[in-house]
């Protein structure tokens, strides 16, 4: 059975309410989407957000409240960004690479044979 379709016990000095924990299980299933791993390890859930309400409604995860929240955010927000960055200038070398091997294919096979030197004998 799904987490989902059971009731919910949350920690009132953590979580506070449940529409909080529906925000930080969002979260968290996003970052398990990116790539992040699951803090707790004997979870069989396949779904990140069964995954990610499990670890909430555990403990298994630092929640930050107030500026430190908000830093934490900002400094995630920045590595996705520089991820970002960094594939699309990978892809575009790529694409720079590819098309160079293009034009010096076609230039290769356009010109003239060379001739072998004669040698006079």
């Amino acid at each position: 059975m799904e987490i989902i379709a059971l009731p919910v016990e949350i920690d009132k000095k953590t979580i506070g309410s449940r529409f909080r924990l529906v925000i930080v299980a969002a979260q968290r299933a996003r970052q398990l989407m990116e790539g992040d791993r699951p803090t707790l390890h004997e979870l069989t859930y396949i779904k990140e957000t069964s995954t990610a309400i499990e670890e909430v409604v555990s403990g298994g995860l630092d929640i930050l409240h107030g500026e430190e929240a908000q830093e934490a955010q900002l400094a995630a927000r920045r590595l996705r960004e520089e991820k970002r960055a960094r594939a699309a200038l990978a892809e575009r070398e790529e694409g720079l690479s590819s098309e160079l091997k293009k034009t010096l294919n076609i230039q290769l096979s356009e010109a003239p044979p060379q001739d072998s030197p004669k040698t006079d004998s």
